[in-house]
């Protein structure tokens, strides 16, 4: 008997948001209300951790008014992208400079996966977590925060 994997095809959210810290705070939310709802088997804690440093990254080293946070779960892998409008494509693990922090140091160790490429409009920056089969499955909260929940007031894509 083969064992299901969680979940089957290909599920995507958008959303942009203004490049300011608390950018940060609601991609979290987001990731966070995502990997929950769409009850994908990789530790949300990780996940939540990683978009985090995507996000400040592009807030701190970033350019533009907004940074789209792309979230994708399809084929045993959840992978988060994080747009803004900069041409400078990073390295994770760089040297810490105080007060930004230690760069994409977390990005470079904990995910299965990570990466970097030019768009039209700037560039993108992504992880991947691969599926854990071995965790149970998680029964989204009854409610959420309001910070936890994807807000209307940005624009969805």
């Amino acid at each position: 008997m083969m064992a299901l994997t969680r979940p089957a095809g290909l599920r995507q959210f958008r959303v942009r948001l203004s490049r300011e810290p608390a950018a940060a705070a609601r991609a979290r939310g987001h990731v966070r209300a995502v990997v929950a709802d769409w009850n994908i088997p990789v530790d949300p804690d990780i996940a939540v951790l990683l978009t985090s440093d995507l996000v400040t990254s592009a807030i701190v080293r970033g350019a533009g008014d907004t940074v789209t946070l792309a979230v994708r779960c399809s084929r045993g892998r959840l992978r988060v992208d994080v747009y803004d409008g900069s041409r400078d494509l990073p390295a994770a693990g760089g040297p810490a400079t105080p007060p930004t922090g230690p760069g994409l140091a977390l990005v470079a160790v904990l995910p299965t996966a990570w990466g970097c490429f030019h768009t039209p409009a700037g560039r993108a920056v992504y992880f991947t977590l691969a599926f854990q089969p071995d965790l149970p499955p998680r029964k989204p909260p009854a409610s959420r925060p309001a910070w936890e929940k994807p807000s209307t007031s940005e624009e969805e894509m």
